[in-house]
């Protein structure tokens, strides 16, 4: 697939959200203190665009 979103943990210890097309990082989330608010950005990107899958690599 060309396009995923990604779910990473930064080194803060936030989690943030990519969004990832031909393997290269086009934008991505301000941190976030949970998995869940990584999640939910996803949540509004998607509903807002076109379907992506989610690659949980926290």
């Amino acid at each position: 697939m060309a396009h995923k979103f990604i779910i990473k943990k930064d080194a803060k210890g936030e989690y943030r959200a990519y969004f990832s097309y031909n393997s290269e990082s086009i934008f991505w989330t301000e941190g976030y203190s949970s998995k869940a608010g990584a999640q939910n950005a996803i949540d509004s990107i998607k509903s807002n665009g076109p379907g992506a899958p989610v690659d949980d690599q926290s």
